[in-house]
């Protein structure tokens, strides 16, 4: 067994050749290993080893060791009392057998004193999340959340590269949401270095875009479609033409008003709204979840129709920032859904991002509405229910009554609102 050369012992000089004849041989090695596995679990070095079935050459070495012969019988067993008073005696290790087991094979830890470092290195590494969440408080449900659920610690593995994951991870949330709009290829090489950081499927792409959703409210999802609006929804863009909203009469471009004039939809990419936005915005503009109840308001009302926006399911990037700037510029924003959980759920994604008031959309409405459309018999909910968390007791009726009533059926009662 070869020795180590490590810092010599404060209190008695190891005597390395002697201690090499006398512990450090082959034969022996299993002894040795017996006495690290004690230091490990904090145990003493007293009381005997064993070793079933020794070689000849493992009990002439413990004769060699002890000076006297092993006791027989199948099993080889040693008093470690004895070995460490062998040690000392003999100079080849004055302080004893543990100083002697780390001179051969180098400094041991005992177990919980190395799950102490771990944890402590598992702090360090979680420290950029401490710094985040005091500089961006919105951010600070998501850090606690990160920690407990140990989604950086899986994506990182180790310590020193989860530490570094969450510095670039941090660094980028920071800098969110982008506004106006950028590319992510460039926000990417401008904050983290390289245009490629944020590319799918790397772990700092999956952490930074779990806190961008945190801090933009945007729902949960999969797939490439989901991943490109999520980015958008935080003002990073991947692709500034498939993310579109469905408008109808608002005004503040050129495109805009001409097709306002004609009472016309209109749909609105992302690339306009971030390079040309709406110039005004309206004292108040109507929200819809289906394009049905807007192609219908554009066929019975056109010009006439006061400012509708159709969020068509999830709202897109498009939809979102079209929103918070008609919101920024003043303009009230009222929004009628489905009523079901999907609707209810949509409804508090977008009250998460701006600011909106119920368009017969309270309990009260919803009571109506069954009331009103009792033949045909209305569908049966289905999904994960949900909070309404801008009126309770729309959720407590939704899952009290049981049936959803979509848009279409409310539909000439929405017209006559709009005219």
């Amino acid at each position: 067994m070869e020795l180590t050369h490590g810092p010599e012992p404060e209190t008695g000089a190891i005597d390395r050749p002697r201690l090499a004849r006398l512990l450090g041989t082959p034969d022996l090695a299993w002894l040795v290993e017996r006495a690290r596995r004690r230091l490990v679990t904090g145990q003493p070095l007293t009381g005997s080893v064993s070793l079933g079935d020794p070689t000849p050459a493992q009990r002439a070495a413990v004769e060699r060791l002890l000076a006297r012969a092993p006791g027989g019988g199948r099993s080889l067993t040693v008093r470690l009392d004895a070995v460490d008073a062998v040690l000392r005696r003999s100079g080849a290790s004055p302080d004893g057998l543990a100083v002697a087991v780390e001179a051969l094979i180098g400094p041991v830890t005992p177990l919980a004193q190395a799950r102490y470092e771990e944890e402590a290195a598992w702090e360090r590494a979680h420290a950029p999340l401490d710094e985040l969440s005091a500089a961006v408080p919105p951010l600070a449900d998501w850090t606690a959340r990160v920690r407990a659920d140990g989604l950086a610690r899986r994506l990182g593995r180790a310590p020193d590269t989860t530490r570094s994951l969450l510095a670039g991870a941090c660094a980028a949330l920071r800098a969110l949401p982008a506004d106006p709009a950028v590319s992510l290829p460039a926000f990417a090489a401008r904050v983290l270095g390289s245009a490629h950081a944020l590319d799918d499927g790397t772990p700092l792409a999956t952490l930074t875009l779990s806190g961008a959703r945190a801090l933009t409210g945007f729902p949960d999802g999969q797939g490439a479609e989901w991943r490109r609006e999520a980015w958008a929804s935080a003002g990073l863009l991947r692709d500034e033409l498939s993310s579109t909203v469905l408008t109808l009469n608002l005004r503040g471009t050129p495109s805009l008003d001409r097709m306002a004039e004609e009472g016309e939809p209109f749909v609105l990419t992302l690339r306009q709204l971030t390079r040309r936005p709406p110039a005004v915005a309206p004292p108040m503009v109507w929200m819809c979840e289906n394009p049905t109840v807007l192609a219908a308001a554009a066929d019975a009302l056109g010009p006439a129709c006061p400012p509708l926006v159709c969020l068509q399911g999830q709202p897109s990037a498009a939809a979102l920032t079209l929103l918070r700037g008609l919101h920024e510029h003043g303009a009230a924003l009222h929004l009628h859904g489905d009523f079901d959980w999907g609707g209810l759920r949509i409804a508090g994604v977008l009250h998460r991002v701006v600011p909106w008031r119920p368009w017969r959309f309270t309990a009260a409405d919803y009571r109506a509405a069954v009331s009103r459309n009792a033949s045909p018999p209305l569908s049966p909910l289905v999904g994960t229910p949900t909070e309404t968390p801008w009126e309770p007791a729309l959720a407590a009726a939704v899952a009290e009554l049981g049936v959803r009533v979509e848009e279409e059926r409310e539909l000439e009662l929405l017209l006559s609102d709009l005219a």
